[in-house]
């Protein structure tokens, strides 16, 4: 456990925790829970409002937590957050003392997937009771999507978060899984493909790299899903039309250049002749 905002002994919030165990308020038996579902690697917001609930309080004491364990716990600018959900989760304390105590979960993983609690810790004459705010049920998907490109183009995989760690490929027409791509293993690979910026980007696509693409993350879960179709590349007729009138433009007035010079030798040469005659 780590305290953040203040170099104090990490028991501090969770003995006072403890203390007030005999006054804890248990959340209502037929709360319904509120639904969040989001992308893999995004950021959900878990909304609690708790002046609905709470009259003007002394101090924002805020907490968030899974039938497990205590996720995050603030109090002023003293916080908490359990180890798996270090530097991913935050309730900002402006937006507290206003009255909400929404918890904003960023790079969003699978394993953060259930229910989630909130409840606000009241101290008033030192009665100290936990009061319940609110229930979450959080869900998480995958990215899928469906591209067509040409032969030649490029294809940007995107990464969706720092903990996708491996790109495989399955061709059309094959049952096997090859690894393109790992994270840091630059002798795995392939050549064609190049980490950047959160993307893995295949260049000059040919017509074997149709298929399906997926990012995995570090425990083999699928982050996304693309389904490749690379179509030949084919010249248009009217294109082809204008690059050929391109190439003949010059021949032509190449050509009438050579005209107007040869007029003009002959108008030089037989003007005298043409005069004595008249």
């Amino acid at each position: 456990m780590k305290m953040y905002g203040i170099d104090r002994d990490r028991h501090f919030i969770h003995l006072h925790c403890l203390w007030i165990v005999g006054y804890v308020a248990s959340s209502p038996l037929h709360s319904i829970p509120v639904s969040i579902s989001c992308n893999v690697g995004s950021q959900a917001i878990l909304p609690c409002k708790w002046k609905s609930q709470l009259d003007k309080i002394p101090v924002c004491h805020v907490q968030w937590q899974t039938p497990d364990e205590t996720v995050f716990e603030q109090m002023g600018a003293q916080r908490w957050q359990a180890t798996e959900f270090e530097g991913r989760v935050e309730v900002p304390e402006e937006k507290l003392w206003q009255g909400d105590c929404s918890l904003i979960l960023h790079d969003v993983q699978f394993g953060d997937v259930g229910l989630y609690e909130s409840f606000m810790v009241v101290d008033r004459a030192r009665n100290k009771r936990r009061v319940f705010i609110q229930s979450v049920q959080l869900s998480v998907h995958d990215h899928t999507s469906e591209e067509s490109l040409r032969e030649g183009e490029t294809l940007d995989l995107k990464l969706h978060t720092p903990q996708a760690k491996k790109v495989v490929f399955q061709g059309r027409n094959s049952t096997e899984m090859t690894v393109l791509w790992m994270r840091g293993e630059e002798e795995v690979n392939s050549g064609r493909l190049k980490e950047v910026k959160g993307f893995v980007v295949l260049k000059g696509l040919k017509i074997d790299d149709c298929g399906t693409y997926t990012v995995l993350d570090s425990h083999g879960l699928p982050v996304s899903t693309v389904h490749l179709t690379v179509e030949a590349y084919q010249v248009d007729e009217t294109q082809k039309f204008h690059e050929i009138q391109g190439k003949q433009a010059p021949i032509g007035k190449s050509t009438y250049n050579r005209s107007s010079s040869l007029l003009m030798l002959f108008v030089l040469l037989f003007s005298p002749l043409i005069q004595h005659l008249l």
